[in-house]
């Protein structure tokens, strides 16, 4: 890949142009997101998101970043962790899923402490060691310069602060990668034809998951952005993977 290319889905584009496709994609579904969520893997995110709320560590008065964080699921619990005394960051590059979010927080009572920051992963406006905690789910993959953003994610978490990304990964269960192809590659786009009427943008969802690194990868992406005791927890298989680090 040369250095002013870089991949949107399958394709290559010019590296400033892939922020404004993904951001069409998330336009496009943003009002079906989460009904598309539900479908797509049958329910099965909310375990996803649950383990990873779990492993959050999150306690009254903590001050924690959701990124890409959409239209808040991790927010939502997160809010009730902190409490009151307590501060949740609900921010996303994307407008429209941005405000998806917000109006999701406020339709269920939520208001107080939280607040809503429209934000690139790469280059994040807030002040270094703020957060005790930071959680992207499902948003890293599409974040052009995946380097850029974990330094970002560094800098402004407390020393002793953990980073938790939730995304998708490469199958390690014997047998489960031929049938994960089926479905990502023919039942997904069909999916996103007749319920949000929208084939391309899942299209590119199911290749924009091919080409994420996989799990040995990341964790050493994260390592490399100077990040400490990185793990990982395979889920589903390896469907999903939760990689966590922490700040020293």
């Amino acid at each position: 890949m040369s250095d002013d290319k870089t991949h949107f889905g399958y394709q290559q584009v010019p590296v400033g142009e892939k922020a404004k496709r993904v951001a069409d994609v998330f336009h496009s579904v943003a009002d079906n997101y989460d009904i598309m969520n539900d479908v797509m893997s049958f329910g099965i995110h909310r375990l996803w998101k649950r383990f990873t709320l779990g492993q959050t560590g999150l306690r009254a008065g903590q001050k924690v970043l959701d990124l890409a964080g959409g239209t808040g699921d991790l927010a939502l619990k997160m809010t009730a962790m902190v409490g009151a005394s307590g501060q949740v960051v609900l921010s996303d590059i994307n407008g429209s899923m941005l405000r998806r979010g917000r109006e999701r927080l406020i339709n269920k009572g939520v208001a107080g402490n939280i607040e809503y920051v429209q934000a690139n992963a790469e280059c994040l406006p807030f002040a270094e060691n703020t957060f005790d905690c930071i959680t992207i789910a499902f948003g890293l993959r599409n974040v052009t310069d995946k380097d850029k953003a974990l330094r970002s994610m560094l800098r402004i978490l407390k020393p002793g602060g953990r980073l938790l990304i939730l995304e998708f990964s490469k199958p390690v269960a014997p047998g489960l990668t031929s049938v994960y192809d089926v479905y990502s590659f023919k039942l997904l786009p069909l999916m996103g034809k007749y319920i949000a009427k929208d084939e391309d943008s899942y299209q590119y969802l199911a290749e924009s998951i091919r080409m994420h690194p996989d799990q040995g990868t990341l964790k050493g992406m994260i390592e490399n952005a100077g990040f400490n005791k990185v793990t990982y927890h395979n889920l589903s298989g390896g469907i999903v993977a939760l990689h966590k680090g922490y700040k020293v």
